[in-house]
């Protein structure tokens, strides 16, 4: 009778020493180092989000600086601004305010 040792059931490849060493590398930087490939993936992911949001806030800010030059520029764009933003009138006009059916919801939702 035949003994089957268990180096025999091994696949040839793996009991070649350099290709253990190699695949036991991989495994452990791509799942068991503390810069593993699952981490850095959700890092590039991270990574993209904050940049859309630095993209927005860019924009943001460079609409908002055009806004205020506006303002500070003409007195004309100062009252436009504040009757539209702030709902301020002279005091010898009276001033209604008409609302879409979809503004008198969100209205009504904060006042709930």
């Amino acid at each position: 009778m035949l003994k089957v040792r268990f180096t025999d059931k091994i696949p040839l490849p793996l009991r070649n020493k350099y290709v253990l060493t190699v695949l036991i590398f991989a495994v452990w930087i791509l799942l068991l180092d503390s810069n593993n490939l699952v981490a850095r993936i959700r890092e590039m992911r991270e990574l993209r989000n904050l940049n859309n949001e630095k993209e927005y806030y860019l924009n943001k800010i460079e609409e908002d600086s055009k806004k205020l030059r506006e303002l500070r520029t003409d007195d004309r764009n100062l009252e436009k601004f504040a009757r539209e933003q702030y709902k301020m009138k002279r005091p010898d006009e009276d001033l209604y305010i008409v609302l879409t059916p979809h503004e008198d919801r969100q209205i009504s939702r904060k006042v709930n």
